[in-house]
């Protein structure tokens, strides 16, 4: 079962966002697997987050290594909203 991760952080700047990525790439993470779709957006307070991961657990063992990239850019991504995907489409 596919789940839908929304994050809406309180503040994450674009800047926060992209240096995010690139530390996620140096740490051979930039593609985890179990995550099909991520999508960065503006919204209130900067950048909103939204994925979609294969289970709970392949999100979970990404944020091993997201959670502490984020502590130390001093941004707090928040508690996702988290829902039961029921279908994607693509183009």
């Amino acid at each position: 079962m596919a789940l839908g991760f929304y994050f809406a952080p309180k503040s994450f700047s674009k800047d926060q966002y992209d240096e995010v990525l690139r530390r996620l790439d140096a740490a051979g993470a930039g593609s985890p697997p179990g995550r099909s779709y991520h999508c960065a957006f503006a919204g209130e307070g900067g950048l909103h987050v939204f994925d979609v991961w294969d289970s709970q657990e392949s999100f979970n063992k990404f944020g091993e290594t997201l959670v502490p990239i984020m502590a130390e850019l001093g941004t707090d991504p928040g508690e996702p909203m988290v829902a039961e995907i029921h279908n994607v489409i693509v183009g």
